[in-house]
């Protein structure tokens, strides 16, 4: 062992030397990381410090392992032209620095977006702070993290010599091989930077309310590239991220999720309005689903053979409004049947033959 030391590290006392000068390295960075962490504690507030410590427990065993790898890189570089090992080494020390920072980055990122989304709740009944929060950490968490992938595979791969070598060489055709590959992978390309455009403008959100493809639902998840609607039936309409771009669409929860919902009666014209109107105050008077703010009832229309009544009731939000346009389409139908029957849409008929045969007699008299 003695002399596979003496022969690689040009004797004994470089090695020793290189170990000791390692541990100090290793010492120094590890107080430096313990009184940085100390000073952020102390001069954050209480949000921020709760968010560093639980982000110093995520990261404690890459960072531990970064600081190994330090403690040997740093010292190499001046033990280049005595220790040997170090410069096949270098390139593989090289590149688990790299992934252990990558690491580290990636738990901050999830941490970073836990602790943001925490304080936001979606079950709330207006929750549209909540759903611009959420929407554009998804995107933006997927494409942050896809940067930090390609860039470390990126500087790994530029590491190793041989590669290093391979990629100046293919940098001459790169300009060509762009333009075939953004005229081949237009559409994706497209579809990409739509969902980028999605998450920063939000013409829609996480549980926006919608109507696509003559389709009632909700936006359940918003990726890169595709969006997917969960629609009430429990189906899932899926569609790509341009479709929100190009085409138009009803959003109901675009700048709050209160929304309007009507009834409309047809009944016949001897029917008396005010007698529905105060038939709607009862209907309404302490129910669940309706939120006090609105209450209309109008004649909107009238056809030769009856009128049509809108009753205009408003909720907290889209959900809330159909079970309340239910509830109120149902009252109303059993108070028609029960106090005026006879207002119901009826047909009259008048017989022309009749007036036809008085005349007559009048006539013969």
């Amino acid at each position: 062992m003695a002399e596979y030391i003496q022969e690689t590290f040009n004797g004994e006392f470089l090695f020793i030397t290189y170990i000791i000068i390692s541990l100090l390295v290793f010492v120094i960075l590890a107080v430096c990381i313990f009184i940085l962490g100390k000073a952020i504690t102390r001069w954050v507030n209480e949000d921020s410090r709760n968010l560093f410590i639980r982000l110093k427990k995520k990261i404690r065993l890459p960072l531990i392992l970064l600081l190994l790898f330090l403690s040997f890189v740093i010292p190499s570089s001046f033990f280049d032209d005595h220790i040997s090992p170090l410069e096949p080494m270098g390139a593989f020390m090289s590149a688990m620095v790299i992934v252990f920072v990558s690491w580290i980055l990636i738990q901050a990122v999830y941490l970073i977006k836990h602790f943001v989304l925490g304080k936001y709740d979606m079950d709330d009944a207006d929750n549209l702070r909540a759903r611009k929060i959420y929407t554009q950490f998804r995107v933006l968490e997927n494409i942050i993290l896809f940067l930090i992938i390609v860039v470390a595979l990126s500087l790994i791969l530029m590491s190793f010599e041989s590669i290093r070598r391979i990629g100046i060489s293919l940098i001459a055709s790169a300009g060509v091989a762009g333009i075939i590959i953004g005229f081949a992978a237009q559409r994706a390309i497209g579809t990409i930077l739509a969902g980028i455009q999605i998450a920063l403008s939000q013409p829609i959100r996480l549980d926006d309310v919608v109507i696509v493809e003559n389709e009632w639902g909700r936006i359940e998840e918003i990726n890169l590239t595709y969006i997917v609607v969960a629609i009430w039936d429990k189906r899932r309409l899926v569609l790509p991220t341009t479709y929100f771009i190009e085409n138009p669409f009803q959003n109901w929860t675009r700048n709050t999720s209160e929304i309007l919902g009507s009834v409309f009666i047809y009944a016949d014209y001897t029917l008396p309005v005010d007698a529905v109107r105060e038939e709607l105050d009862r209907i309404l008077e302490g129910n669940q689903f309706w939120d006090g703010k609105v209450k209309v009832v109008q004649v909107t229309d009238a056809t030769e053979r009856t009128v049509e009544i809108r009753v205009l009731v408003s909720a907290a939000d889209s959900g809330t409004a159909w079970n309340l346009r239910v509830h109120v389409r149902e009252k109303m139908l059993f108070f028609l049947q029960k106090n005026y029957p006879q207002c119901l849409p009826r047909a009259r008929l008048e017989i022309a033959g009749d007036k036809n045969n008085s005349k007559e007699s009048v006539h013969n008299g």
